[in-house]
């Protein structure tokens, strides 16, 4: 068994096995605070942590998002997007956003489990889902949502040393999300904190 392998054992064991609830209201804590508060309840999502396999190792699947879309243009993501009433869970919608976005067979995916909730500043509930996949072909993106679709190693994604702090101003006050720069790729914001909450996972490693 291969180091990838080992690691990836171990996270199944450590993973959610089926979707978390729906936390309480009074519960719920954005990543940023918005300048009014929500008027309406969150939206469910749900995103893809993909471990593709390759003969040199497992890597992260990662989509940069068309420039042409009004929200995060531009922006590295994982593949995911709002929970459909047709989905039959958050699983369901993850697989479903990779084929239409990368054209992820479902067939080639194994899904391992489940990360706690991410609630954004956008009231947006994200429910990470990590899968296993052994790609039956390449992953072409879907012009219409996908600039383009790049791999990190995963073993660069576990190493702490490959994280760094990316700091944004909004309404005059600064925050700070975890930045990962690779191969002309900057990953910030929600996609690299949801990535570092992954890493602590595989590591053993407190979320803070």
């Amino acid at each position: 068994m291969s180091s990838d392998d080992a690691i990836i054992t171990r996270l199944a064991t450590r993973l959610l096995t089926a979707p978390p609830p729906w936390p309480a209201a009074e519960a719920l804590v954005p990543d940023w605070a918005p300048e009014e508060p929500f008027s309406r309840p969150p939206t469910p999502a749900a995103v893809l942590i993909a471990l593709i396999r390759r003969p040199e190792g497992h890597t992260v699947l990662y989509t940069e998002r068309s420039p042409d879309l009004r929200a995060h243009s531009g922006q590295v993501a994982f593949p995911g997007g709002k929970v459909d009433a047709d989905d039959a869970d958050v699983a369901a919608a993850a697989l479903r956003e990779a084929f239409e976005e990368v054209g992820m067979e479902r067939a080639d995916a194994t899904v391992l489990g489940f990360m706690p909730t991410y609630f954004t500043g956008t009231n947006y509930l994200i429910t990470p889902v990590v899968a296993t996949v052994e790609p039956s072909g390449p992953f072409v993106p879907n012009p219409g949502e996908v600039h383009s679709v790049f791999e990190v190693p995963l073993q660069r994604i576990l190493a702490n040393e490959a994280y760094g702090q990316f700091r944004i101003k909004r309404n005059g006050q600064e925050h700070r999300t975890w930045q990962i720069d690779h191969d002309g790729h900057r990953i910030w914001g929600i996609t690299a904190n949801l990535t570092r909450r992954f890493r602590e996972l595989a590591m053993s490693e407190a979320v803070p």
